[in-house]
């Protein structure tokens, strides 16, 4: 299965038992919610996903069985974050084996790499694989800004085909777009910028709080390319406080305790992670509840030509 890289793309959490194993039916239950709201395909391993607390094995085993319960609905992409070369280089190629159908890419872990470096980084792994290839860039989270420079050496490479920007700068997508064209597709990876950067002309849309509110957020992105304005930023206002959510360092647990709320996840966190507690969590607890509480109306969208 081909990977379009449009539409809204859940970056999915991880589900985890009390103790501490994958929760796989649980994990079924929330992609089942995603696919009836009509998510374009689905990330496993990214920063939601709790990426660098997975083991190998583990990620086989959520790659095998996305593929089973997606039943070729969606493509299944897996997260590549690792700090060394030969061991992304080993990841894409274990992600091809287990049957994956694309890949995201975040720039080497934990060392600043400088231009030549992560341009030679993401060839390395462009050129090991035939799979089609998403780079994230997030320069606030992860210190490395992919550059539009990067970008122009990296076109060379036909399998890199979409940028996942969260550079937390909307005009990124214009200058984008007047560097590149279509050549790579660009999907908005910061929850509350989301219709902003559509609007400006983004392909799609990798989200976080789709997680626990996969309907709403796949209404607004079609309401947005149907040109369906109005109707998509009164959406978008009710989301905001909820989107916010997906900003914050601790995104994982606050957008479980979202999922968990909604009744399709759990809270269940892996260490060095807790989950939350005092007066922090009845914060977030608050925000998600009044959420759900005002929830609007969801127009019908998925006939919508877009």
């Amino acid at each position: 299965m081909s990977v379009e890289w449009k539409g809204v793309i859940p970056a999915l959490t991880t589900k985890f038992t009390p103790d501490d194993k994958l929760d796989l039916p649980l994990f079924n239950k929330n992609l089942q919610f995603q696919l009836e709201a009509g998510v374009s395909g689905v990330i496993l391993g990214g920063t939601l996903g709790e990426a660098s607390v997975l083991t190998t094995s583990e990620k086989e085993t959520l790659v095998k069985f996305a593929i089973e319960k997606v039943a070729g609905k969606v493509p299944v992409i897996l997260n590549i974050a690792e700090g060394s070369t030969n061991e992304a280089l080993n990841q894409a190629d274990l992600a091809k084996k287990w049957g994956a159908q694309g890949l995201m890419i975040l720039p080497p872990m934990r060392y600043k790499s400088d231009h030549r470096e992560t341009v030679t980084y993401f060839a390395a792994v462009a050129q090991s694989t035939d799979l089609p290839i998403m780079i994230y860039n997030n320069p606030v989270d992860y210190k490395i800004d992919v550059t539009l420079d990067m970008f122009a050496d990296l076109a060379a490479y036909e399998n890199i085909q979409a940028i996942k920007e969260s550079t937390r700068d909307v005009t990124n997508v214009t200058r984008l777009i007047n560097r590149f064209g279509s050549r790579f597709k660009i999907l908005c990876g910061v929850d509350p910028l989301a219709m902003e950067e559509l609007l400006l002309g983004a392909d799609g849309w990798v989200a976080g709080l789709v997680c626990a509110f996969p309907k709403e957020t796949v209404a607004i992105y079609r309401l947005v390319k149907a040109g369906h304005i109005a109707e998509a930023t009164a959406m978008y206002r009710w989301f905001m406080p909820l989107l916010e959510l997906d900003i914050h360092a601790k995104l994982v647990q606050y957008i479980k305790l979202a999922e968990k709320q909604a009744g399709i996840g759990s809270e269940e966190v892996r260490g060095p992670r807790l989950t939350l507690s005092g007066e922090e969590r009845e914060r977030v607890l608050q925000v998600i509840d009044t959420g759900i509480a005002t929830r609007p109306v969801i127009p019908e969208y998925l006939h919508l030509t877009i």
